[in-house]
């Protein structure tokens, strides 16, 4: 199995509500970039995790860094902040640093000379070569209907009419003119 070589995306941003949405799309676009789509839930997951705890527990303007790191083998995400306190996993129910050791193969947090970083990481097993996504619109039920072939029609000739029997013929000249439907047998 041949191993990419090592891919590493960092940002820099302000731990705002707002920003979450986000960088679960960027981190989505890396991901699918990547080859990595399986991860793409639980990665995400995870990082808005983190940055919701830095707004809650540091602050919205608090200043943080995302480093996503892929070698080939392990997938890591990791957030720093400037926040001096270490978080503790106080319960293994409800969200946090809970929902990341759940989503996770391992987590940790290290201190820092500005503050910390919390990451974790997911084994990655060998990518898929075939997409999990469409890259074509898939078609609608009437696109996807085979219509049935039909031969093409021969050319008609017109036919002629029979001629009249002898004895009708002298009927109808005998008889006074009428329409054409009655004439019409």
């Amino acid at each position: 199995m041949t191993l990419p070589s090592d891919r590493h995306y960092t940002v820099e941003l302000h731990a705002s509500a707002e920003r979450v949405p986000q960088i679960r799309r960027i981190l989505t676009a890396h991901l699918r970039y990547w080859d990595l789509e399986l991860h793409i839930p639980p990665v995400c997951r995870g990082v808005a995790e983190l940055l919701t705890n830095v707004h809650r527990h540091i602050g919205p303007q608090a200043r943080c860094v995302i480093e996503l790191r892929w070698t080939g083998r392990h997938l890591t995400a990791s957030v720093a902040d400037e926040g001096p306190r270490l978080p503790k996993l106080l319960s293994v129910a409800g969200g946090g640093l809970s929902t990341v050791a759940a989503l996770s193969d391992s987590w940790g947090t290290c201190g820092t000379a500005d503050g910390k970083v919390i990451w974790f990481t997911r084994r990655v097993q060998a990518t898929r070569k075939s997409r999990l996504t469409s890259r074509t619109p898939l078609r609608s039920v009437p696109d996807a209907k085979v219509q049935p072939a039909v031969p093409p029609a021969e050319p008609v000739e017109p036919q002629a009419e029979p001629a009249p029997e002898p004895a009708v013929a002298a009927a109808a000249e005998a008889a006074p003119a009428r329409s054409a439907v009655s004439l019409v047998v």
